[in-house]
């Protein structure tokens, strides 16, 4: 059974930084396209940023240059590294695996495992 869970969620500051996990059972990260999805109350469900098999990655316009997404395929663990954070960023944070695509896409659809969510909140 593939699960995939998320940590590292909380309370921050405008400016303060927080990293957040995903740890994937049941599957191998190494083929996969990984990504990190967010969703803002009374919002649909956004693309953030995501990474290939090889180590490519894509940002939202929003976290460029602020987040960064890694990988450690051996202990089949994601990670987002998120830096200068804004009261925007305020969303539950979900990680997903796309394992068809080779390349990144943002569509939400074509990622077919999503953990449960690990809640972000910037106050100002």
């Amino acid at each position: 059974q593939v699960q995939l869970v998320e940590s590292g969620g909380g309370l921050a500051q405008a400016g303060d930084s927080l990293r957040l996990s995903c740890a994937g059972s049941g599957l191998t990260f190494g083929p996969y396209v990984m990504g990190w999805f967010r969703q803002a109350p009374g919002k649909e469900r956004e693309f953030v940023t995501g990474i290939s098999w090889s180590g490519d990655t894509t940002y939202a316009a929003s976290v460029k240059g602020r987040f960064t997404i890694s990988r450690d395929n051996a202990k089949t663990t994601l990670y987002l590294q998120m830096s200068s954070l804004k009261p925007e960023d305020t969303a539950t944070y979900y990680c997903a695996v796309d394992r068809l695509s080779r390349l990144i896409t943002t569509r939400t659809s074509d990622y077919d495992y999503w953990g449960q969510g690990t809640r972000v909140t910037v106050s100002s």
